[in-house]
């Protein structure tokens, strides 16, 4: 008897390890696919956003990466004779990461961030509410740090785009994908384009590499230029019966990407520089800048930039206004960079239209009201090219924008109440330190009446408040408890449809803009303004001559950076560093190696930063490296060093685009200077190592003096 129970339990313990290398087996197999498919799949670099159920919202893929999808599913699909989409082999691809991520999710509450394959293929992900962002980099070009900035980079520009609708996972859901083909083609394409944008910008322009808005420094002609936008300009705008109820709000020129000039209305909220950045992007993708250094002679240059033989010209007569653009203007589109062209190549969706440049585009950005803080307001933006790669940008408040102020204030205050349901706290204690709840609902009741005399489709946010109501405010109901959570979601829901209803790029009318005769009458009194400076303009923004004295004054000194971080503000480094290094050394790979110098210490500057140090000096090869943040006074007074906090590393990258680390590490020091303003700079040198060490930190001090004074010259 013993001996058979014994036998059985040995069988039994044999069966369940034979169904345990079943099911090891069955999993090493399907790992293994997965792995051979993506060893030979994936190629450089993509950025995927997909809902938790693995539905592909978005991508982007540069050439190769598309490429070898491509082979790798053709040849899959030799037998059937017919080739999947190349969304749906994308799908396939990133299924098992997506899955993988969300049940670690649902099963443990925490998921990987980043991971790196055997083939030295590195992922980063994101999740933001139900959206993951997935970017992925094959060449070593990009570090996880990149991968990561690229990822929150992409979210800042759905935002400016869609606005409160990315609030709800299920609403932009509906604008990254739309149901008609046509339509998602063109959504994905811009929001393409604009990645394309961003990176090329990133690589090549020193601005947006440390984050932050490039100047012209030239105080006679940017003086001239913020008093004619203000005097004439806006003025003449805001004063015109056809301007369709739009109030023009900000208005500035970019030449490239510089800025040289900048005004903004006495009654408008300050534009933040991530904002102005996140616009600079929309530009360039517009209107992609076209300069091209190398067809500039050496004469030339010094002819065109000398500032004690460039010719002054008179203050153009701008009493009579011409309403037609100027005859003698060059062609508007000129996209002769190879950079851009490769782009423009590599899609295959659907090609987009030349834009109109009277068509404006719409805009979300964060203002800070007399009301309070709103973080996505509508507005209009209008680019219109004067030349080639010089822009005049203008950003206009449009009717009804008092709706989204409203849909803010109720969407915070719903948020705040799901809060504080779901930690348990029910009654007025759910509502305690915010509008008061009778408030809300006679402010909510008058807003959704009012919501049919604008147009707008009401009756689902009708229904959901309905049903909120006799639940929280009735007898028979069970008032303000846990069991309003769903209602509050659904509300919120409501509310950011409202708000799409309002404000969608497609709800602009063509009689809710500026009129045309308008527009042009604007470009062309700028174009009269700025005929004489264009040519120097040009040459000023890419080879910016006048700042050549301070390397001169500091022998050893190869290149700098000075950023005022309290504006956002980066005084103009000499010269491009390749270009400068290109023309006393040559155009050989010496240019190219200093400049991956520089993008290189720059993101170690961050990883120090991130770990709480405002100073780092370090020896590379033959260069020698300083980095330098403190804080001063107004009066340039610097002040005592404090320890800066160190942060995690699941916050966002630090920057200025991405997330506004230098907005928060302006207030954290603020905190005991309560009676004075704080300026917070930063100044990157790049010095050759046979420089004797106690001669470089001299030069960094005083060439942070010299140019805390053209620091001064007012922006914004």
């Amino acid at each position: 008897m013993y001996v058979y129970v014994y036998v059985c339990e040995r069988e039994r313990e044999r069966e369940r390890v034979r169904e345990r290398e079943r099911e090891f087996s069955s999993r090493r197999s399907v790992l293994n696919c997965y792995e051979a498919r993506r060893e030979t799949a994936v190629g450089m670099k993509c950025l995927l956003v997909a809902t938790e159920s693995a539905e592909v919202l978005f991508y982007w893929t540069d050439p190769e990466f598309e490429h070898n999808v491509q082979e790798q599913y053709g040849a899959s699909q030799e037998d059937s004779g017919r080739l999947p989409a190349f969304e749906d082999s994308i799908n396939t691809l990133f299924a098992p990461i997506i899955i993988s991520c969300s049940t670690m999710v649902d099963r443990l509450g925490d998921s990987y961030t980043s991971f790196s394959t055997e083939n030295n293929h590195t992922y980063v992900l994101q999740q933001f509410e139900e959206c993951l962002y997935i970017a992925v980099n094959g060449d070593g070009d990009e570090s996880e740090e990149d991968l990561k900035r690229k990822i929150y980079v992409m979210k800042k520009l759905t935002e400016i785009l869609f606005g409160m609708v990315t609030l709800s996972s299920s609403l932009l859901r509906k604008e990254l994908r739309p149901q008609d083909t046509e339509q998602r083609n063109r959504v994905w394409k811009k929001l393409q384009r604009l990645l394309e944008t961003y990176s090329r910008l990133q690589e090549q322009d020193q601005s947006f590499l440390v984050e932050a808005v490039e100047r012209l420094i030239h105080p006679t002609l940017c003086e001239q230029c913020i008093e004619f936008l203000e005097r004439k300009l806006v003025q003449q705008i805001n004063s015109s019966v056809e301007r369709a109820g739009e109030e023009v709000l900000h208005a500035f020129i970019l030449v490239h990407t510089k800025l040289l000039a900048f005004y903004s209305s006495r009654n408008a909220s300050t534009l933040t520089s991530s904002d102005l950045l996140a616009l600079i992007i929309l530009v360039q993708d517009l209107y992609p800048s076209s300069f091209d250094l190398d067809d500039t002679t050496p004469e030339e240059l010094e002819n065109t930039s000398a500032p004690d033989i460039f010719y002054t010209p008179e203050h153009s007569p701008s009493d009579q206004d011409s309403g037609r653009l100027s005859n003698d203007s060059p062609p508007v589109f000129q996209f002769v960079d190879p950079d851009i062209q490769m782009a423009e190549d590599s899609l295959q969706t659907l090609e987009m239209p030349a834009p109109d440049p009277l068509t404006p585009s719409r805009v979300f950005l964060e203002a800070t009201l007399k009301e309070g803080f709103y973080p996505m307001m509508p507005h209009s933006m209008y680019c219109l090219p004067l030349w080639p790669s010089i822009t005049l940008v203008l950003l206009t408040k449009i009717p009804h924008s008092n709706v989204a102020m409203s849909v803010y204030a109720f969407l915070e205050n719903f948020t705040k109440l799901e809060k504080r349901l779901s930690e348990g706290l029910e009654g007025t204690a759910a509502s305690r330190g915010q509008l008061q709840i009778q408030d809300l609902r006679n402010k909510l009741d008058k807003f959704i009446r009012m919501l049919p005399s604008m147009d707008i489709q009401a009756s689902h946010i009708h229904n959901v408040w309905s049903e909120f109501k006799n639940k929280a405010f009735t007898r028979s109901g069970p008032g303000i408890t846990r069991a309003l959570v769903p209602l509050c979601r659904s509300m919120r829901t409501q509310l950011c449809a409202v708000y799409r209803q309002c404000f969608a790029a497609e709800c602009m009318g063509i009689n809710q803009r500026l009129a045309p005769t308008v527009q042009e009458r604007a470009l062309s009194m700028v174009q009269e303004k700025l005929m004489d400076w264009k040519d120097f303009l040009l040459v000023k923004s890419k080879r910016n001559i006048t700042m050549v004295s301070y390397l001169e004054e500091f022998p050893g000194l190869v290149h700098f950076l000075y950023v005022d971080r309290t504006s956002g503000q980066m005084i103009a480094p000499s010269l491009n560093v390749t270009d400068r290094t290109a023309s006393e050394l040559g155009k050989g790979p010496l240019p190219h190696f200093i400049k991956n110098k520089v993008w290189s210490f720059v993101a170690t500057t961050r990883r120090y930063l991130q770990k709480g140090y405002t100073t780092v000096t370090l020896r590379d090869g033959d260069y020698y490296f300083c980095y330098f943040l403190w804080f001063e006074n107004e009066t340039g007074y610097k002040l005592e060093v404090v320890d800066i906090p160190c942060l995690p590393d699941d916050l966002g990258p630090l920057g200025m685009l991405s997330w506004d680390y230098y907005r928060k590490l302006l207030r954290f020091y603020s905190k005991n200077h309560q009676n004075e303003v704080v300026k917070c700079y930063e100044l990157l040198t790049v010095h050759l190592g046979v420089i004797p060490t106690e001669y470089i930190l001299q030069h960094c001090s005083q060439l942070a003096r010299k140019l805390w004074e053209p620091s001064r010259i007012p922006l914004l």
